[in-house]
């Protein structure tokens, strides 16, 4: 499978955003009852997220739903470090989902444009995992800030991911972000 964004990344002249793709990474998706082994390997609790030993980024995302973010090609290592005794579904969700990187300083501002989420550091500080719409798409968010930045994870359902790209590049362009031709949300 290929990604459903072809281009990128998109960069503002000063840095302040920076527009992503990131469908490669490897998303597995983990249910696993409260009592579970897997649920204690696992850990965490609902609507935050840490790194594990391997730096997977691993995200409580649900009750008893956990997501997994880990480099390209982990997905067999990642499935496999899960034990899986008890009520465990562990599913390699890698290719089902599109998934995209915004940072930068405007990055906030930007995505408040297309979304009613307090996207504040009170809110929604690093680590924060949560769902909600973004540019009418129901995404599942990760704040997960990097070089001192901010910078969030989002990802969708495949069939929307160019959508979504392009929504988030259109509401970027007020921070100097320049969207490539046919990129265009309105067909400028």
């Amino acid at each position: 499978m290929h990604s459903p964004v072809e281009i990128g990344p998109l960069t503002s002249p000063d840095m302040g955003v920076v527009l992503a793709d990131a469908y490669a990474t490897t998303k597995v998706q983990v249910r696993a009852g409260a009592l579970t082994a897997a649920a204690t390997f696992l850990g965490g609790s609902y609507g935050k997220s840490s790194r594990n030993a391997d730096g997977d980024l691993v995200c409580c995302t649900r009750p008893d739903e956990w997501t997994i973010y880990g480099a390209p090609g982990r997905s067999e290592a990642i499935a496999a470090s899960v034990p899986t005794e008890g009520f465990v579904t562990v599913i390699d969700i890698t290719h089902g989902r599109a998934m995209l990187r915004i940072s930068g300083v405007n990055a906030t501002a930007a995505l408040s444009k297309i979304c009613n989420l307090d996207l504040s550091d009170e809110l929604t500080p690093n680590g924060a995992v949560f769902s909600g719409s973004l540019g009418a798409v129901g995404c599942d968010w990760v704040r997960d800030d990097q070089h001192s930045q901010t910078s969030f994870l989002i990802s969708c359902e495949r069939s929307f991911g160019k959508f979504l790209f392009i929504a988030v590049a259109d509401a970027c362009t007020e921070f100097g972000l320049s969207v490539p031709h046919g990129w265009e949300l309105h067909g400028h």
